[in-house]
């Protein structure tokens, strides 16, 4: 079986630059870590590997350094790793970023399931799984909590609803993004950081998807832009009370009318 995992490389902290010119962050150069996210659809991948057998394949977009997070995957059990990094993704909003994905997506191996986090923890928008299914016409299941195995290909899954838990069978190929609850990340192997430490990731440029309309492609490929980002005010005052709980229950209260916030 072949899975694919799309994987994201975001921001290590709240300290990060904003381009206000295009509203969008600078990446490059920041500390960054793998979308913590995006873990638990590596581990989902990999434990069906385990089970049934095939390969992992990781996939993100990025600048260059996103290729350190391709090599993390690998000592978490990937074993195929493509970057597609190009100033023309540049910019791109969650559609355009999702039609980069799913063609890249069409130039790999057919996948039997393809893996997303359920967002990522730089935009929060969970919105470039669903993307990627319906650009490739797939059937996808979002915020999957639980995967009881695959059987006459099919996969079933349970999706936490928030109001309720969704027990789903979907035929494959399909695309799932997950949340926490699924399962729990592996470390990083010792033996498959020394094992990979050398296997190479395949960098991207737009040229490699050939036959792609280009004009779908990152910043001016955008049908929504960012009108204005700014890092959140920084409180500089702060206040201790002292009291019983009813006293400071009144002054809690009085507190949130004075700065209107009832």
């Amino acid at each position: 079986m072949h899975f694919i995992v799309c994987i994201k490389q975001v921001p290590e902290g709240t300290e990060v630059e904003i381009d206000e010119e295009k509203g969008i962050l600078k990446r490059e150069g920041v500390e960054s870590k793998l979308n913590v996210y995006d873990a638990y659809a590596l581990e989902a991948a990999v434990s069906l590997k385990e089970t049934y057998g095939g390969k992992v394949t990781v996939l993100s977009m990025g600048p260059l350094q996103a290729s350190e997070v391709i090599k993390e995957a690998y000592t978490l059990g990937a074993d195929d790793g493509y970057l597609l990094s190009d100033r023309k993704f540049a910019g791109a909003d969650t559609l355009a970023t999702s039609y980069a994905l799913a063609e890249a997506i069409r130039r790999l191996p057919p996948a039997d399931v393809i893996f997303c986090g359920m967002q990522t923890t730089d935009g929060d928008t969970a919105q470039v799984g669903p993307g990627i299914a319906e650009l490739l016409e797939l059937p996808h299941a979002s915020y999957v909590a639980k995967i009881q195995g695959i059987e006459d290909q099919s996969i079933e899954l349970e999706a936490d609803m928030g109001d309720g838990i969704e027990e789903l069978r979907i035929e494959l190929p399909c695309l799932l993004t997950v949340t926490k609850e699924l399962n729990q990340p592996r470390l990083p192997s010792y033996r498959l950081k020394k094992a990979t430490e050398n296997r190479e990731v395949q960098i991207w440029d737009s040229k490699r998807l050939e036959g792609a309309n280009f004009a779908y492609f990152g910043l001016d490929g955008s049908p929504t832009q960012v009108e204005r980002i700014f890092p959140p005010p920084k409180a500089e005052t702060k206040e201790l009370w002292q009291g019983d709980a009813e006293e400071l229950s009144r002054k809690f209260y009085a507190k949130l009318k004075e700065l209107k916030y009832l």
